[in-house]
């Protein structure tokens, strides 16, 4: 058993039966009391985000969990399949593992898979993906009174927000986390 002072962001624990993901945590030390941890979580199966104080010092349940950079193959009804680049194992995850990203995901992309005891329990997609640009209008030349953007449809599908001067056939850098434009690629 480790204690609170062990927690990190990225760490996973069980807490309250469930296996939870530490987005990030706060040491308070109140003039009143003693002090404490305050602890975002998500939960790794369910994807619900929770907030739990822990006392300075309260043991916590460390869980051991692999991570494997995996190559995404293609989709088969709501799975993905999976590819171990090392071993060429393949494992199918559920395509709400790796959440609203799956948008910007493109086959043969390389995605962390996250193991417990052998079972694939989370995904995670890069932070950024480049993309081409598939589809964007003409922008106006002269508008560029207050930085405007305009939609552009990528080869996944996803349609995102970009500058008026990025054209179609491009390929830019995209957040994945949130969908935003960051830059043209080189």
């Amino acid at each position: 058993m480790a204690s609170t002072s062990d927690l990190s962001r990225g760490l996973f624990i069980r807490h309250q039966g469930q296996l939870c993901r530490v987005v990030e945590y706060k040491h308070t030390m109140p003039g009143k009391g003693g002090a404490f941890y305050q602890v975002k979580m998500k939960n790794a199966i369910t994807g619900k985000s929770s907030e739990t104080r822990f006392r300075s010092g309260e043991s916590i349940d460390v869980v051991r969990v692999d991570e494997k950079e995996m190559q995404y193959l293609y989709k088969e009804g709501t799975n993905l399949i999976m590819m171990d680049t090392e071993t060429f194992e393949q494992v199918q995850i559920p395509q709400d593992m790796v959440g609203d990203a799956m948008q910007f995901i493109k086959e043969e992309m390389m995605l962390s898979v996250y193991f417990d005891d052998g079972n694939p329990i989370m995904a995670d997609a890069p932070n950024h993906v480049i993309l081409e640009i598939t589809y964007s209008e003409p922008g106006i030349k002269g508008d560029t009174a207050n930085n405007p953007l305009k939609p552009a449809t990528l080869e996944t599908g996803a349609v995102v927000q970009v500058p008026l001067f990025v054209q179609q056939g491009e390929m830019i850098k995209v957040d994945a986390r949130t969908g935003e434009y960051v830059e043209r690629a080189k």
